[in-house]
């Protein structure tokens, strides 16, 4: 398995509210570090051990942006000023304002 790919997994699951499931794939990818806490590209889970290029950059950049994300209760588009998309009365158009309750 592609260790990168299975962090974005967990920024996934965290994104639609899965949090449980997140951090235990989280908790689970951390358990194949090695005794320095190192990963290399890919994992396999047949011989149960890392394999491919050692170290490697991409799943530890994963492994920090994921670390990152999970420590945050808001969604990536809630930070983004507070605006959210609102259906507006001509039901054709969605228009952007500012956080705050809306009709």
């Amino acid at each position: 398995m592609f260790l990168a790919c299975s962090f974005w997994l967990a920024d996934a699951y965290h994104l639609i509210g899965r949090d449980a499931d997140a951090k235990a794939l989280f908790e689970r990818l951390m358990s194949l570090c090695n005794d320095v806490g190192l990963l290399s590209e890919e994992y396999d889970v047949g011989s149960g051990r890392l394999v491919g290029n050692f170290p490697q950059a991409f799943p530890h950049i994963a492994l920090v942006n994921t670390a990152h994300n999970l420590t945050r209760r808001d969604k990536p588009s809630e930070k983004r000023g507070g605006k959210k998309a609102v259906p507006s009365k001509n039901a054709e158009r969605t228009i952007l304002v500012q956080g705050g309750d809306h009709d």
